[in-house]
């Protein structure tokens, strides 16, 4: 273990389980600041169906990696990379605790292993015919012509991940190697840091109604409007932002496809879906500490927890 590493404490887990309450608790105890792993808090105007902590719910801890570009913005991993680690950084250089909290593994995994990402460029006439063989067959149809080019790319990406999928046809087309080729997962991102990583978890039953309960306080707190501001101001709803859960089933609602009854049984139906995938991939890092949050009575206990099994392991990774 590299003595000068920096310490950060990683906080993982499914969508509802309880992350921001429990990282809100963990960096007020520790005088840490939290820097987001979620792909979707990157956007400025998309605060609702984010679920973006409000400023009274993050008590004054101070938080980055949120509202930093628009949703017609290009974004990418690798972007994301630089400016996390750079936060970390300085969140360190200040005398505080860095955590990394957040749902999207590969950005988790970006930030903590070692990602290099591609050098290939983009070719926008080829993202725009993939695009439209989803538009006219479906997203399976893409993800089966990347199984054919690139089957150990295919087996990695979900089918309905889309802009994941283009982007490794794309790579491919630019370079003839696979995306995954580009990326190095073995070890710990050169040295960087000494992270531990925890996970919350909870009974799948537990964690739907939960879901289910998010989505209904999303709908009281302005959803539709939200989507109807975004489609108003002239975000398209073909953007890789207003495919998130809940602007994508709003925006569909709006166009006629669905009724609002409809659009919300989709949306949690669809958020459900990308709970599970959550598990698939955090399950599959050993490097994960897992708590049930059932057995906590609320988020402060939790987050004590947290903090003495994390003190624990860095005083013992340092008499190494």
């Amino acid at each position: 273990m590299n003595g000068s590493a920096v310490p950060l404490l990683v906080l993982v887990g499914p969508t509802a389980a309880g992350k921001t309450g429990v990282s809100i608790a963990l960096a007020g105890r520790l005088g840490g600041e939290v820097v987001s792993a979620d792909s979707m808090l990157v956007y400025r105007g998309m605060d609702i169906g984010t679920a973006k902590p409000t400023p009274d719910e993050r008590r004054g801890i101070p938080h980055h990696m949120i509202d930093i570009v628009d949703p017609d913005e290009n974004y990418s991993v690798a972007l994301y990379q630089r400016q996390a680690r750079a936060c970390i950084a300085d969140i360190h250089r200040r005398g505080r605790l860095p955590l990394l909290v957040g749902g999207t593994g590969l950005y988790v995994r970006a930030v903590i292993d070692q990602y290099t990402f591609t050098p290939a460029g983009i070719d926008p006439e080829f993202r725009r015919r993939m695009q439209e063989l989803a538009d006219r067959e479906g997203p399976a149809a893409v993800h089966r012509r990347l199984a054919a080019t690139d089957p150990a790319a295919a087996a990695v990406i979900h089918p309905n991940n889309l802009k994941r999928v283009i982007r490794a046809l794309e790579v491919y087309r630019l370079t003839g190697r696979s995306i995954t080729s580009f990326r190095d997962r073995e070890g710990v991102s050169g040295g960087l840091y000494r992270p531990v990583v925890f996970g919350l978890t909870m009974e799948r039953p537990a964690l739907y109604r939960r879901i289910e309960a998010r989505v209904d306080e999303m709908l009281r707190r302005g959803l539709l409007a939200e989507v109807q501001g975004l489609l108003a101001r002239g975000y398209s709803p073909a953007l890789p932002a207003m495919q998130g859960l809940g602007y994508k089933e709003m925006a569909a609602h709006l166009r006629g496809e669905y009724t609002l009854e409809e659009a919300v049984a989709l949306l949690k139906r669809n958020t459900r879906r990308f709970a599970k995938r959550q598990f698939t991939w955090f399950r599959a890092d050993a490097r994960i500490i897992w708590l049930d949050v059932g057995k906590y009575a609320g988020p402060e206990e939790c987050a004590e927890e947290i903090a003495l099994l994390a003190a624990g392991v860095w005083e013992r990774a340092s008499k190494k």
